[in-house]
């Protein structure tokens, strides 16, 4: 069984899925999969082109917003409007889940839409320290 962490009624984030791990985002009721993984960090990781196959074959979008180290503004911008404009409920991924959580969590923070207190409570109850990434 894949590890969806719910942070939001709109938002989970997961540790590294394959394109067998599609069909259960869709069971799961999602409707958008963001990949937050750059290709080929490891050797066993799945491509980005599988996941994004199985996703459109299960009716899911998909977005690939690959994030090395910390992200940078411009992909905090664009994981923000890809979450703003994509159906709903998303699943992110990335390694760990960490990119994909902290990616979401400083757009949120900086746009004001939740304070750091709020972001840093979601980010535990998900299995995810967020209070070094975010500022006070």
């Amino acid at each position: 069984m894949p590890d969806f962490r719910r942070v939001t009624e709109d938002l989970s984030v997961s540790p590294q899925i394959g394109a067998g791990d599609v069909d259960a985002a869709a069971a799961a009721g999602f409707r958008t999969i963001v990949n937050n993984r750059p290709d080929g960090e490891s050797p066993d990781q799945p491509s980005g082109h599988e996941i994004e196959a199985a996703a459109r074959a299960a009716g899911l979008a998909y977005f690939h917003i690959p994030v090395s180290g910390g992200p940078t503004p411009a992909q905090v911008e664009t994981m923000q409007r890809v979450l703003a404009d994509a159906a709903k409920p998303t699943l992110a991924f990335c390694r760990s889940g960490t990119r994909s959580i902290m990616t979401w969590a400083i757009g949120q923070a900086l746009s004001g839409a939740r304070s750091r207190e709020e972001l840093v409570g979601l980010g535990r109850e998900a299995g995810y320290d967020l209070s070094a990434a975010l500022p006070r």
